[in-house]
């Protein structure tokens, strides 16, 4: 047994330690607890706390992914263009990990409400530098092995920690805040300096992980330093055009964000408005968001050799989807019952989860698709691309939610919305991502990459190379 994992890892299909894959997913953890209460409650700060205009802050929303559509492709070929002497793509965890963090913490200070301009500096700010982060971050899986098994893992334990960091961001933000304050609320605190604070603590543990991320990576499978230098922006649009995988995980990934971006960015609305609910009970609906991570993540490789990648994908988006028409008719009830709202919210919940986070196992796939084509493995590149790709789902979401709140007369200072109101904030919810999943499945129905094909692949591309 030693001998054959010697041999193949000579070959690249190295195995990783638990300490490393765990530190791997702390990458993950760290960008949820800084990246993920921006996607989940920066749109609440702004219009409840801040004193910004939704339309406004749509539009910000809007210029700040344009921007990112315009960066990703640089920071990726510029990552794959340059070897730091502390790693290829590691580096940046630590180097970049240091500004991200004191943005993130501004876009959460009200020093000059309602200023606009300082909004935009800082959110704008925020965006381009995690980028800076979530790239390499992206390309470190690729990095790590070709081996489908240990990437399977890897990408579980990495959804795994990524929902450590929703379920701390989705139930553990709103105690956190109530917490700072002594203001009382029906729902969500709006207590400024309660949300700075909260955001502080949020913000540096993430930093923490990402130096923790840091020491436990070691990128093993790596383009040579000679092709390198030959890397150009414009090889982006040549891999979007010969990768044919790539271009369908490019739909599913617009797809699932946008899904992803309009339920969170509606969740506080939802608890708030329609079920006038605690600080406790958006806790805890916020935190089932995640809380099925810690049942079904570690059972994904298992779940995919008993039914398949693909079948894994249509059982999950089914349940989802599900989950949602459930949440639909409860929540239309004449007095709901938060625990059947619950019940609801974890069926969704579980196959969002599972659905979302295996499809980034398809990332080194078709990463190594591609250098099997071009015999180029531009690892940044090809996480630029899907950087691009989930950014223009959040686009969407980010447009969609404000913009709908804004056709429905949304009024954060009325205790009672109008029927109307309620029923826009309740299509956010659960009408709108429920059909984008339906689409979803369709586009993943397209993906022709088996395992086995990809292990073929990766076998000869070790041979070319002679290893």
């Amino acid at each position: 047994m030693a001998q054959n994992t010697l041999t193949t890892d000579a070959k690249g299909f190295y195995k990783l330690s638990w300490l490393q894959r765990i530190g791997f997913g702390s990458g993950d953890l760290a960008q949820n607890l800084i990246f993920q209460t921006t996607c989940m409650y920066l749109l609440f700060f702004y219009t409840d706390i801040y004193g910004l205009d939704a339309v406004d802050v749509s539009v910000m929303f809007l210029i700040g992914n344009i921007a990112n559509v315009i960066w990703d492709p640089v920071v990726g070929t510029l990552i794959d263009k340059n070897n730091p002497r502390l790693g290829k793509y590691r580096t940046y965890l630590v180097f970049v990990g240091i500004p991200l963090t004191g943005f993130a913490i501004l876009c959460f200070w009200n020093g000059f409400a309602p200023s606009l301009l300082y909004a935009y500096v800082t959110y704008i700010s925020m965006t381009l530098l995690y980028t800076f982060i979530n790239v390499p971050y992206g390309a470190l899986n690729s990095s790590l092995t070709r081996d489908t098994d240990e990437i399977t893992i890897l990408t579980s334990v990495r959804m795994f920690m990524a929902n450590c960091g929703g379920l701390a961001v989705g139930s553990g933000l709103p105690l956190l805040i109530a917490y700072f304050t002594n203001e009382p609320a029906e729902g969500l605190p709006k207590d400024p300096a309660a949300w700075f604070a909260t955001m502080c603590i949020y913000a540096l543990t993430g930093l923490a992980l990402l130096f923790f991320c840091f020491s436990q990576c070691k990128e093993r499978v790596v383009m040579d330093a000679s092709e390198a230098a030959n890397v150009k922006v414009s090889d982006l649009w040549m891999e979007f055009v010969k990768n044919r995988p790539l271009r369908i995980i490019a739909f599913f990934f617009i797809t699932a964000f946008a899904m992803m971006s309009i339920g969170n960015a509606a969740g506080a609305y939802f608890v708030n408005s329609n079920l006038h609910g605690t600080p406790d009970q958006l806790s805890i609906f916020m935190g089932l968001g995640s809380a099925p991570s810690f049942i079904f993540m570690p059972l994904v490789p298992i779940i995919k050799k008993m039914v398949g990648k693909k079948n894994m994908f249509y059982i999950f988006l089914t349940i989802a989807i599900v989950g949602m028409a459930f949440l639909y008719v409860v929540a239309k009830m004449d007095e709901p019952s938060m625990g059947l709202v619950y019940v609801a919210q974890f069926v969704k919940s579980t196959g969002v989860i599972v659905a979302t986070g295996y499809m980034w196992a398809l990332v080194p796939e078709v990463i190594s698709y591609g250098e099997y084509v071009s015999g180029k493995r531009i690892a940044g590149i090809v996480n630029a691309l899907t950087g691009i790709f989930f950014k223009a789902g959040m686009t969407l979401g980010s447009v969609v939610a404000p913009a709908i709140l804004n056709f429905v007369a949304y009024n954060p200072d009325a205790i009672q919305q109008t029927p109307e109101a309620e029923e826009g904030i309740l299509w956010l919810v659960c009408v709108i991502p429920a059909a984008l999943l339906l689409l979803a499945m369709f586009i993943i129905s397209k993906y022709e990459l088996t395992d086995e094909k990809i292990d073929r692949i990766n076998k000869e591309i070790e041979m070319r190379a002679g290893r």
